[in-house]
């Protein structure tokens, strides 16, 4: 029982524990992204959406792009981990590349409002991702299964960087394609179809890539 004086915590009005907020701001936005674009996102409509305050959005983020910056870098970090998770199952350079790219794709299709976020036109600097090889740095990962297969004399020669533009170039398309659902005259709809098309897209490029028996 509330003594006189003191003033009840009313039901209505939420409140966050340590570290709650933050995560709730995010989800809060993604949603936004999703349901209306990024023509509706504000700090204002995302608080709106969180159940806070106008002003507690700033606890976190100095303004709109330190929250798209934060939602980028949380999108590289799981599509990394989904990459060398992937990469783990697999044996070959060969099949290790393809399971990187097909890991992009698939990140793409389950996550479309990271992905719209992280490659969009919003940001005045792009997002700080960390060191190579830390836990952001999918390109690095890239650029590194394209080494390995160099060093194993399995793909043909050229210079690592280059070559892993062209399989990013790829995949990236290929994820974009899915995100703005511009496949579905196709047929291709689910995360299956999804991942049975960038597997035969990244067998194609591998026809290229790998190096001939003869060579």
């Amino acid at each position: 029982m509330a003594t006189r004086g003191t003033r009840k915590k009313t039901a209505d009005k939420p409140h966050y524990h340590h570290g709650d907020l933050r995560r709730a701001l995010l989800d809060a936005s993604l949603a936004l992204i999703s349901e209306e674009g990024f023509g509706a996102l504000s700090l204002r409509e995302v608080a709106r959406r969180a159940g806070v305050t106008h002003a507690a959005p700033y606890r976190h983020f100095a303004d709109k792009e330190a929250l798209l910056v934060a939602v980028a870098e949380e999108g590289f970090r799981v599509m990394t981990a989904r990459m060398k998770e992937r990469m783990a199952r697999e044996t070959t350079p060969e099949g290790r590349l393809r399971a990187c790219g097909v890991a992009y794709v698939l990140f793409a299709m389950e996550h479309p409002s990271h992905f719209r976020v992280m490659f969009g036109p919003h940001f005045t600097q792009p997002p700080q991702l960390g060191p190579p090889g830390g836990d952001t740095d999918a390109f690095g990962l890239l650029v590194d299964s394209i080494t390995e297969g160099l060093r194993a004399g399995v793909f043909r020669e050229g210079e690592p960087p280059v070559l892993a533009l062209t399989c990013w170039s790829l995949v990236h398309g290929l994820g974009s394609l899915l995100v703005d659902r511009k496949l579905e005259f196709a047929g291709v709809t689910t995360v299956a179809q999804a991942e049975a098309l960038a597997e035969a897209h990244t067998r194609v490029l591998l026809q290229g890539l790998v190096r001939a028996t003869s060579d």
